[in-house]
């Protein structure tokens, strides 16, 4: 059996949003987004695949589909397949999000 901890897993990076893989399969993947204050993944979209973002700490301002909301830790959202993504650290403090993608891009 394959465990990971989630609550240990951070790497944050000066020049850029880290990505951090805790599991993949031809089927799916899961890693650990982290975000330093002002970072950002870009919009972007994969045509045959769902992602969810799910806030593990701090606050990031989700774009899906051209609505923007702001989300906290606790709080999870899905972008469906084909629609625009991305996500921003606008706060002060650092975040970090585990993400879920199915399937997966990279099989």
């Amino acid at each position: 059996m394959e465990t990971r901890s989630v609550t240990d897993t951070r790497e944050f990076r000066p020049e850029k949003m880290a990505k951090v893989n805790l599991f993949e399969t031809p089927r799916m993947f899961c890693d650990v987004y982290c975000l330093e204050p002002g970072q950002e993944q870009r919009p972007h979209a994969h045509a045959g695949a769902d992602k969810i973002y799910y806030v593990i700490e701090g606050e990031g301002l989700f774009g899906i589909g051209g609505e923007e909301k702001p989300l906290g830790a606790g709080m999870a959202v899905l972008a469906p397949a084909g629609v625009d993504h991305g996500v921003r650290n606008a706060s002060e403090a650092r975040l970090r999000l585990l993400v879920f993608m199915a399937p997966n891009p990279n099989a």
